[in-house]
């Protein structure tokens, strides 16, 4: 019997285990063969490359650089000049390349008002119609990330920004309904971080939530997308809303996103790069695992 979803999940967010693992004799070069598939490579180089063949393929990208948890300003100003560096090097428009970044690699826990600058500073680097998507962390940090995010908007940038809603959080409808109006993007996820309240059980609940936050953000107006790689849920939404836009994971299904391009639907690929590969990898193991 296999490690299950939890176990594997708290095993994500552990430095202790990714130091283990990653010195054991071939630990490193083993874990690596097993991530490749989702990731787009260790350097901008080779996650450049790589948003080149998903462009070629049809869809659109939304390149992050891997880092989280950052203790530091001044390692979340170095953050900021990566991005830059990024977003200078990205195709140029037409294509529809977008960034994603999670606040906590911007010393969002130690610097919330810097955090905000630091955004704003890198969706003010891209050209105007693209965006950097903002991604979801634990539900202990929504507050901070939803409060971050709507004041980058109110410094007139609401048109390069993205937002995630996690459909598994109680308290996403309200989230929805802040995000609304404020021109800011929603990718719409089922939600991967387990929380001991607040939360909509796995599976058939948290599906139910996603429907119904879809028609909420239907009903608003809100620019938005379906970040799911549930087919079923694909296709309800389809019919339910038309060609939303669908979006997923590097290396998860992509014969299923091919097709739905080939139909018209509008489609995102996520393309995470870096040395900081490890626990990312790690939750994809987690989410195979019943996600």
């Amino acid at each position: 019997m296999g490690i299950d979803r939890a176990v594997l999940f708290r095993l994500a967010t552990s430095e202790r285990f990714e130091r283990a693992v990653r010195t054991l004799p071939g630990g490193e070069a083993g874990t690596w063969r097993a991530a490749r598939r989702y990731v787009a490579g260790r350097t901008r180089d080779e996650a450049l490359a790589t948003t080149a063949e998903v462009l070629h393929r049809g869809h659109g990208a939304s390149v992050d650089l891997f880092g989280e948890l950052v203790r530091t300003p001044e390692v979340g100003d170095r953050v900021v000049d990566d991005y830059r560096r990024l977003a200078a090097a990205l195709p140029p428009p037409p294509s529809d390349t977008w960034l994603s970044v999670d606040l906590t690699h911007l010393a969002l826990d130690v610097d919330p008002v810097g955090t905000a600058d630091r955004l704003a500073a890198i969706a003010a680097a891209l050209p105007a119609e693209r965006r950097v998507q903002v991604g979801a962390e634990d539900a202990g940090r929504t507050d901070a990330v939803l409060g971050c995010v709507l004041a980058v908007a109110d410094r007139g940038l609401a048109g390069r920004l993205g937002a995630t809603v996690q459909a598994n959080l109680e308290r996403s409808p309200g989230d929805v309904d802040a995000l609304a109006g404020t021109g800011v993007h929603v990718r719409l996820v089922k939600g991967a971080y387990l929380d001991p309240t607040g939360t909509h059980p796995h599976g058939e609940p948290t599906d139910v939530a996603y429907l119904h936050l879809a028609a909420r953000l239907a009903r608003s107006g809100v620019p938005w997308s379906a970040a799911t790689h549930d087919r079923r849920l694909q296709e309800a939404l389809l019919l339910q809303h038309g060609p939303v836009p669908v979006e997923q994971l590097l290396g998860v299904r992509p014969a299923v996103l091919d097709e739905l391009a080939r139909r018209g639907i509008p489609t995102r690929v996520y393309v995470p790069y870096g040395p900081d590969w490890f626990r990312y990898w790690m939750r994809r193991v987690a989410e195979s695992r019943g996600a």
